[in-house]
């Protein structure tokens, strides 16, 4: 007896020191399938050739890098989820980082799953070893907990879309616990790190919405829950889930992602298709259990860290031309409403007609005078009605002119015009109360020198002597300006 027990104690010593290891590789069976979604594959297959097929989401993106989507059962947001994967390209990705978040055990961190395979009826899904090596046990707040994906279906739900979507991928599931701000953001930097300049890496986050017994109270928290989202104010949606004026049971990961698209410079979010359960079943009452569901998409970065996306110069230069048209053709201005966040914000900008290469007008505010997209409407109307150096421009001649927008950062200002960087920066120039400016785009336009550049804009634009700019009396301001125009788009 005292034989065994010596042994006993010396086997618990010496795997005290020396653990087995912590990655066994293993194969992760599905245990949502049969409850959330078919476990028959020919059903299983059918039934997300049917979702797929049926979805049309309104436009298509070229480089889609993170996907938010709902993980409830397909009946339910199995719609709104193929809005999203029919977005996808079948071969453009190779690793597909999936974050999910943990419904049955709880825990505090992030898990990442290290190495193995996951099984659903379509077949076995690879874990990308490397991949997932680059993010565990680098912080305190990262590591694999083995029973959060016990009986978790957030990451598993989304494995079928995946599998009939795209082809030769492997995965890195990833579970989320109660997260802090700080573990949140320690992911997205260690996915920025592991992503590197790889162009194949798909990001999915998996997600629902609200869940209550008020249909309408869901829709109203979903939208301002959609909205931190598209401002990308990753730590304003921290803060709000955690004292509940926003809800989304995946949210840290949404944190993480959003962290992730800003620290790569990339687009802002766009909502895809939105529904609950309420509207699913057809009963909008209150009352009865209510589960928000929405895709959202982040693809393509941004040219250069611009302001603006491709989609946003498109809307604004829409806006300057319906503007115009409406104008010439009521003399009123275009009633317009906006609710995309950027164009909501107070920035200068000019509009600058073209017809048939020649100048025809251009008016703008150095400084913004309210919301963004109204300066595009009121600066396209004076530029085509305003400007003392042309006729007005007529609704006849509107369709060979092209539209032109700056729009400017904020001012900055300068004691050094060596500073200045021609094609670049815009300058201002005042003395007392005379004041002038040049948009970047002119010393490109005229290939003058630094010292041209601001003896013309002295003189021409200011009304002060040509080397006015080389005294210690006057004010230089500089800005950059994002320009773009119709023949561009």
């Amino acid at each position: 007896m005292k034989y065994k027990l010596t042994v006993f104690i010396v086997f618990f010593l010496v795997a005290a020191y020396f653990p087995a290891p912590s990655y066994p590789a293993n194969i992760k069976e599905p245990s949502a399938a049969g409850t959330f979604y078919p476990d028959n594959p020919k059903e299983l297959s059918k039934m997300l050739d049917s979702l797929i097929s049926q979805a049309k989401p309104e436009k298509s993106y070229s480089d889609v890098f993170i996907l938010i989507v709902p993980h409830a059962g397909y009946g339910f947001s199995g719609k709104a989820a193929s809005a999203a994967y029919k977005l996808l390209k079948p071969n453009k990705y190779r690793t597909v980082v999936i974050i999910g978040t943990g419904h049955h055990y709880g825990f505090s961190g992030i898990s990442v799953y290290p190495e193995g395979k996951f099984i659903t009826p379509l077949g076995s899904i690879e874990v990308d070893r490397e991949f997932a090596r680059k993010l565990l046990n680098q912080e305190k707040d990262i590591y694999f907990q083995p029973l959060a994906y016990e009986k978790e279906h957030s990451v598993e739900v989304q494995l079928p879309f995946l599998q009939k979507s795209l082809k030769g991928f492997k995965i890195v599931p990833i579970v989320t616990g109660d997260c802090t701000l700080s573990a949140c953001n320690k992911l997205a930097l260690l996915l920025k790190e592991a992503i590197g300049s790889r162009k194949d890496v798909l990001i999915v986050v998996s997600t629902d919405l609200y869940h209550g017994y008020d249909f309408e109270e869901a829709e109203k928290t979903d939208n301002l829950t959609v909205s931190f989202i598209n401002n990308m104010d990753a730590e304003g949606l921290y803060y709000g889930l955690r004292d509940g004026k926003l809800q989304m049971c995946g949210g840290f990961g949404v944190v993480s992602a959003i962290s992730l698209s800003s620290y790569l410079g990339y687009d802002k979010p766009r909502l895809i298709e939105y529904t609950n359960s309420s509207k699913v079943t057809g009963k909008m009452i209150k009352g009865i259990w209510t589960v928000g569901y929405a895709s959202i998409v982040i693809d393509s970065k941004r040219e250069d860290n611009a302001m603006l996306s491709k989609e946003e110069r498109k809307k604004l230069l829409k806006i300057a031309r319906s503007s115009i048209e409406n104008y010439l053709k009521t003399g009123e201005r275009l009633p317009l409403t906006e609710t995309d966040p950027f164009l909501l914000e107070e920035l200068g900008a000019f509009v600058t007609l073209h017809k048939r290469g020649e100048l025809r007008g251009c008016i703008g505010n150095i400084i913004g005078r309210g919301p963004l997209y109204l300066t595009i409407r009121n600066m396209a109307i004076e530029s085509a009605t305003g400007d003392p150096r042309f006729s007005k421009v007529t609704l006849e001649e509107l369709k060979d002119i092209d539209i032109e927008i700056s729009v400017l950062s904020p001012m900055k200002k300068t004691d050094n015009p060596d500073d200045i960087r021609l094609g670049i920066d815009g300058v201002l120039i005042r003395k007392g109360f005379r004041s002038g400016v040049f948009l970047p785009q002119v010393a490109t336009e005229t290939g003058w020198s630094r010292d041209e550049f601001m003896s013309n804009l002295c003189a021409h634009k200011a009304g002060l002597a040509p080397e006015a700019w080389k005294g210690d009396d006057v004010e230089i301001y500089t800005f950059t300006a994002e320009v773009f125009s119709e023949k561009e788009l």
